[in-house]
């Protein structure tokens, strides 16, 4: 058998027809390679990222408020690139293609970033431990390697979750059911990873070298890419389903040509193709909605639509094109209310860690320093602990009540995950509010770290990591399912877009205060040099606001968002 007969005209894989390929591939038996995968890529990206604020101002030199701009900057683009990734896993390449060239690349990167922090003349010249002179190609060495993850992530993170997704059929309620614990245990593969990352390595940057402490990192990429190309004789695959960019615009350019059309009342009177199947490649049939009404024109049909029996795209569209640019446009009020949230989870790697900068790092009464950036193994081991008692405990219990059968619906899972990100902020303030106050009592300004412990920064990462189970994960299935099947990646990739959003966000934010607090010769909010003179509590409660402000908006949303539906299923 060829292998192009392997697939159904939707281009999946014809695992539903043909009894041999269904029970060889899919379901929990491939997704063991896509979650190693997935755990060791972000063992190697959150080992190199996590500490990455400390390399820029001990390393690179750099003041503290320009490398929490950088850092945001470079975090931003992580997942801004992901849209390009997306579209060519849509439109050209699939899912299985993007993911194995763009690894690749993230792991170049990987490598030069290791070179530049280990081999002299590329690495930075240190005098003592700490204190450290970059020049100018060095650092731009550093940020050229840096770049090459951002642009390698591009292509891994839109479309692992979605592929894993893939491997569960949409058509067999059995596998179908289990599609939503996927995601469950796809985010706690990924702090796994992150557990090792935010322990073992960030120790081994501070205590052994950057050299290893990137180094290890690189090698856990590798290992990421070998795990992927293993699971390949067992996964199930989709063919990309062409530009959905362009399916998009056909849609706006065929209604505004049609502006002064009316559309009929009988829906049954729009242009839909007459076979079971879509004409969209990968995607089913979608039923019509009665939002955005305005769009229908695109499938309101004229004689002067049909030339020589063929149908032109830019006049007239289908139901379900149509369809898939309603569905877009329900994605982005929802969409948008996770940038704050993107913004409070960011302080992890940056506002948090300079706070704690100025704390007591000892463990008990011993000479043991616990690095700065390792307290972020409280948030991954909160999600470790909250992702089984969501699965196993809260879905069941919350079941009785609701009557759904995952227990919340996604978008009260999301809005739950809001609502509990505010009081991390909160805490964070309070903490904050605490630490000023030691600090005026014993007048110790010029003592960088004061004789409050580390450890009281525990009770924010922990909440923040709750917040992540509902938030988080929820986007991670709102956004897989509430997308037009032909879409998934390039969804999955605006999903992500928030986190670029909340970063370049928090780095706007720090410019505004900072540009506002510091006039008249005051240190502002977020000294250059000492945070003892600073309101860093004032920052974390402006987030808080936001938070608060956000979660009002996301609950119109959610009252007014409107399920998708494909033909001759209930929802």
């Amino acid at each position: 058998m060829a292998e192009e007969d392997n697939y159904t005209k939707d281009g999946t894989l014809d695992y539903r027809n043909n009894p041999a390929n269904k029970k060889k591939t899919g379901t929990w038996k491939a997704c063991p390679f896509i979650l190693g995968n997935e755990c060791c890529e972000r063992l190697a990206y959150y080992g190199m990222s996590s500490n990455l604020l400390v390399y820029f101002t001990t390393q690179l030199n750099q003041h503290n408020a320009t490398a929490s701009k950088n850092l945001s900057n470079w975090s931003g683009t992580c997942y801004v690139m992901p849209l390009v990734g997306a579209f060519l896993a849509d439109a050209y390449l699939g899912r299985y293609w993007t993911i194995a060239s763009f690894s690749i690349i993230y792991v170049l990167g990987m490598t030069l970033l290791t070179l530049s922090a280990s081999v002299p003349g590329l690495r930075p010249t240190c005098y003592n431990k700490d204190e450290c002179y970059a020049t100018s190609s060095q650092t731009a060495v550093c940020f050229l390697a840096l770049y090459l993850v951002a642009l390698g992530t591009g292509g891994i993170k839109p479309c692992v979750s979605s592929y894993g997704a893939d491997q569960f059929d949409d058509a067999d309620e059995v596998e179908k059911d289990h599609k939503s614990s996927f995601f469950n245990w796809f985010y706690f593969s990924i702090n796994i990873g992150a557990l090792i990352a935010s322990s073992i390595l960030v120790w081994i940057q501070v205590n052994i070298g950057w050299g290893w402490g990137f180094g290890v990192p690189a090698v856990a990429m590798a290992i990421a890419v070998a795990f992927f190309f293993s699971g390949t004789r067992v996964y199930r695959y989709q063919k990309p389903g062409g530009s959905p960019l362009t399916r998009l615009c056909q849609v706006l350019v065929a209604s505004l040509r049609k502006y002064r059309v009316a559309v009929p009342d009988d829906k049954s009177l729009l242009y839909e193709t007459a076979d079971a199947e879509s004409a969209i490649v990968g995607s089913r049939k979608l039923d019509h909605t009665n939002q955005f009404r305005f769009l229908d024109k695109a499938a309101v049909e004229k004689e002067s639509d049909h030339n020589k029996g063929s149908v032109n795209p830019w006049w007239l569209c289908t139901i379900t094109q149509v369809e898939e640019l309603k569905g877009i446009i329900r994605l982005l009020p929802v969409w948008a209310t996770g940038i704050i949230f993107s913004a409070v989870y960011g302080q992890m790697g940056n506002l948090f860690l300079m706070q704690a900068e100025y704390m007591d790092a000892r463990l008990g009464h011993s000479n043991f320093q616990i690095p700065a950036a390792s307290l972020a193994i409280f948030d991954t081991i909160s999600v470790i602990f909250w992702v089984p008692v969501y699965d196993r405990l809260i879905i069941p219990m919350t079941r009785r009540f609701t009557g759904h059968k995952n227990g919340l619906t996604q978008l009260q899972r999301i809005g739950t995950g809001l609502f509990i990100s505010i009081f991390a902020m909160i805490s964070a303030v309070i903490l904050e509010i605490v630490r000023l106050r030691i600090v005026r009592r014993h007048n110790s300004y010029e003592v960088k770290v004061g004789p409050i412990s580390i450890f009281w920064q525990v009770p924010q990462y922990f909440i923040i990591g709750c917040a992540e189970v509902f938030t988080n994960i929820g986007q991670l299935e709102f956004f897989y399912e509430q997308a037009p099947d032909s879409m998934r990646s390039l969804c999955a990739a605006l999903s992500l877009t928030t986190t670029a959003l909340g970063n370049y966000l928090s780095s706007l934010l720090v410019t505004i205060v900072m540009d506002i607090s510091t006039r008249d010769g005051r240190p502002g909010w977020i000294p250059n040099h000492n945070l003892n003179y600073g309101h860093l509590h004032y920052f974390f409660l402006l987030l808080a606001v936001l938070s608060v402000l956000n979660l009002g908006v996301f609950i119109v949303v959610a009252k007014r968002y409107s399920y998708k539906r494909a033909v001759g299923t209930l929802r």
